[in-house]
């Protein structure tokens, strides 16, 4: 039996449509139709005039509801994290893994796999950040952690095959060489946490370099004589870049630059987000550092940003407000594009036709009030 959305404002490519429905079957979307052509057998779900936005993809998810992923890669521990980002409108993420040994990249890898497998709604890949990165831009990274993308390495981040496999490198620390052997065994390769210069980020690009992992955080930046990562990033049209639109990762007139130079086709939301998002708890330890929240940021000791307290809804108004977008292109940001620079288009990002039935309800000030996973109400 379809089930069908009705009364609701549903936002497609065309914009928000009112007077028409969506029809779910098989946890599909069987199709958009005009609220008087709605089958008299189909069960009805009234949206009480609400906004039916297609659900948010996240391709950088650290932890959620009090759980960090690479504390101790689990089912259950995914499970707390994807429930806690379903509360705000994520409907498919990559659980994330900042730098650490070869031992926990394998537990990882199989803890993501056993979660597809058993269902877990929501987990679509795993983002594998590190540890082929720079010491000079580590961030909140481990640097005893980093290590050679050698064979035993490559190895491992490439024996994922049932969702997804992210991983965020800093190309000068590789060759633009293993950059290709990586995109050819179906990895999605991007770059981050890299002081590489404007030439090797070019060479990386032209092997296979699909995209930049939280644009201008912890990477070399543009200037006038070496345009750095920034610059390639910006200046290369095929390419894509996940920003953290929280307003204190990047500033505001950086953001509308960056919206300027690369188009918002090109630009991902993502949280970057840690344990402390849907958790009542505003602390967690993150390799042995105490980090706290403050204002909404992640701080460790030292003052170094330490991932994000964001979720994906607060990151959609983020962007209208700070990037001065309307609410299409600011969804499309957190739907239609991390869907696209996944391969995923076919799958999940847009109302329509044949798509996976990942929607998000929400009032006008894009407050959550349901959430739908593969046609389920979650």
């Amino acid at each position: 039996m379809q089930t069908a959305l009705i009364n609701g404002r549903v936002l497609t490519s065309r914009g928000a449509i009112e007077e028409c429905a969506v029809l779910v079957e098989g946890g599909r979307i069987a199709d958009v139709v005009r609220r008087a052509h709605v089958p008299a057998d189909a069960k009805t779900h009234d949206l009480g005039g609400r906004l039916l936005l297609p659900g948010f993809v996240d391709s950088q998810v650290n932890g959620g509801g009090g759980m960090l992923f690479g504390d101790n890669p689990t089912v259950e521990i995914l499970r707390t994290i994807a429930q806690a980002h379903a509360g705000f409108g994520t409907t498919g993420f990559l659980p994330t893994l900042i730098s650490g040994e070869l031992k926990l990249v394998r537990a990882a890898i199989a803890a993501v796999d056993a979660a597809m497998e058993a269902g877990v709604p929501g987990i679509i890949g795993i983002h594998i950040e590190g540890p082929f990165l720079n010491r000079n831009r580590k961030g909140i990274h481990n640097a005893a952690n980093f290590r050679p993308l050698d064979a035993e390495a490559f190895d491992v981040v490439t024996s994922f095959k049932r969702g997804r496999t992210l991983l965020t490198l800093a190309p000068e620390q590789t060759t633009p060489e293993m950059i290709g052997k990586l995109a050819a065994a179906g990895v999605i390769v991007a770059a981050g946490h890299t002081d590489a210069t404007y030439a090797q980020a070019r060479a990386a690009l032209d092997h296979g370099l699909r995209g930049f992992t939280h644009l201008f955080n912890a990477m070399s930046p543009l200037r006038a004589r070496e345009p750095g990562v920034v610059g390639a990033a910006l200046d290369d049209a095929a390419s894509w870049c996940g920003i953290i639109a929280d307003g204190h990762h990047v500033h505001a007139a950086t953001l509308r630059i960056a919206l300027a130079a690369k188009g918002a086709a090109k630009l991902m939301l993502v949280t970057d987000a840690m344990p402390s998002v849907g958790a009542p708890t505003k602390s967690f330890v993150l390799q042995g550092q105490m980090i706290t929240v403050r204002d909404g940021v992640c701080f460790a000791p030292d003052g170094t940003l330490a991932g994000s307290d964001l979720d994906m809804a607060s990151a959609v108004r983020n962007a209208m407000s700070l990037m001065h977008v309307h609410l299409a292109e600011a969804v499309s940001m957190a739907s239609r594009n991390p869907a696209a620079f996944l391969g995923l288009s076919d799958e999940m990002g847009t109302i329509g036709r044949g798509q996976r039935a990942n929607f998000v309800v929400t009032d006008d000030a894009l407050a959550v009030s349901q959430v739908w996973i593969d046609g389920r109400p979650v």
